[in-house]
């Protein structure tokens, strides 16, 4: 794995202009893992849009499954989780052979919603590809409308917050997506 270099394995908060470390971000859980192949590029030269969209979808089903959110869950109570904002930064290229991350941070809920980041790792150069930042609901999928999650579902939720709040760095969140 290469050596981090300084002014690539750093973001900076938007809000307050902190910075956040490669380290800092590694040690979020990490929900995806994928090497590109090069059909995930563009005319660029480099990974499209879609994929990064398709990446961060596959570590949130892989996120949510921690939290008790399986296809299971989805089934036996005829529940599903909507996603309603996104929010998306670009700081670092990925190419063709190169193995990304995934690691998540959970910031928020309320009674129906959740708020999360994902930071993508590129784990060649030891980049910050990306973030994104969601906001979703939880939703009752007879009537097609949010729902407030089940006692044991908030309560996965509320565990995993409360780690997450112990984090020693603010999460460079846009500032426009709220609960």
């Amino acid at each position: 794995m290469a050596t981090p270099k300084d002014t690539n394995s750093v973001i900076r908060d938007p809000q307050n202009g902190s910075r956040i470390t490669l380290e800092q971000i590694r040690a979020l859980p990490s929900f995806h893992r994928e090497s590109i192949p090069d059909d995930y590029l563009d005319a660029m030269g480099h990974m499209n849009i879609r994929w990064y969209m398709a990446i961060y979808d596959q570590a949130t089903w892989h996120f949510f499954k921690t939290i008790g959110l399986t296809d299971d869950y989805f089934q036996t109570y005829d529940a599903g989780a909507f996603a309603l904002k996104q929010f998306v930064n670009y700081f670092n290229e990925v190419q063709a052979g190169h193995t990304v991350a995934v690691h998540t941070r959970l910031l928020g809920r309320s009674e129906k919603r959740f708020h999360f980041m994902h930071f993508m790792v590129n784990e060649n150069n030891c980049n910050v590809a990306s973030s994104i930042e969601f906001l979703g609901t939880h939703v009752d999928l007879k009537q097609r409308r949010s729902a407030p999650f089940p006692p044991f579902i908030a309560e996965a939720f509320d565990a995993r917050l409360y780690r997450h709040r112990l984090i020693d760095w603010d999460p460079p969140v846009c500032g426009i997506l709220n609960l």
